[in-house]
């Protein structure tokens, strides 16, 4: 078992594995793995950065960006979810496995953005901990990784604009709506600079939502030759 598994609080564990799906199924089950993916994905947020600033003591700012979003990006996690074998451990509804919910890359990566988190909090917040586990990871991925402009996340290209045209602040990202089956989420976000919206996107997770509206406010700059 990979030691990223290996758990004091089975209980932990067993949240972090628990889509809103299966909870949906079985109510007495308690809580889904929703707040703890929230902790995981700041985890891994700051780690990556960590990671490849002194992995990379040369590059600027911007290919530090690109880089992180590649590195810790919904395909990349969700292979790290199958590398530590998350694939056929995570909890799912009914409708989610019948979706074919065990190769959806964005379970996937959730799930493990989550057990990242749980496992920071069985480890009594030692980050240290958390590092040791996803640095060996990331050390498997080609350090060839190099993310043109036009294939970085859009949410990092829009902050880029904002943040060279507007205010070194980044924009903010509000889900509006969430509704949509258990096993088939509806997300609707928008995307605010200040008080002003700039975009509005939808998906089957926030983050897709918040993607998705990333595209809409670029798609508008570039409509209005803004960029």
């Amino acid at each position: 078992m990979h030691k990223l598994l290996t758990f004091q609080d089975e209980k932990l564990l067993r949240r972090a594995l628990t889509h809103r799906s299966y909870v949906s199924e079985n109510p007495g089950e308690g809580e889904d793995n929703e707040r703890l993916e929230f902790l995981g994905d700041a985890l891994l947020n700051f780690l990556s950065g960590e990671y490849l600033y002194h992995r990379h003591p040369k590059i600027t700012e911007g290919e530090l960006t690109r880089k992180r979003s590649a590195l810790v990006d919904e395909k990349q996690l969700a292979k790290f979810a199958i590398e530590v074998g998350l694939d056929l451990r995570m909890r799912l509804g009914k409708g989610a496995i019948l979706d074919g919910g065990f190769q959806n890359p964005n379970l996937l990566s959730s799930t493990f953005e989550a057990v990242v988190g749980a496992y920071y909090l069985d480890n009594n917040s030692n980050i240290e901990a958390v590092r040791t586990c996803v640095e060996a990871l990331f050390d498997a991925v080609p350090d060839t990784i190099v993310v043109s402009l036009s294939t970085v996340d859009a949410k990092n290209r829009f902050q880029q604009w904002v943040q060279t045209n507007i205010s070194p602040t980044p924009p903010k990202y509000v889900t509006v709506s969430a509704g949509g089956a258990s096993h088939a989420p509806v997300f609707i976000a928008k995307v605010f600079v200040g008080e002003k919206e700039y975009g509005v996107g939808k998906g089957r997770s926030k983050k897709e939502a918040e993607k998705q509206a990333a595209e809409d406010a670029l798609a508008k700059l570039k409509k209005q030759r803004m960029m």
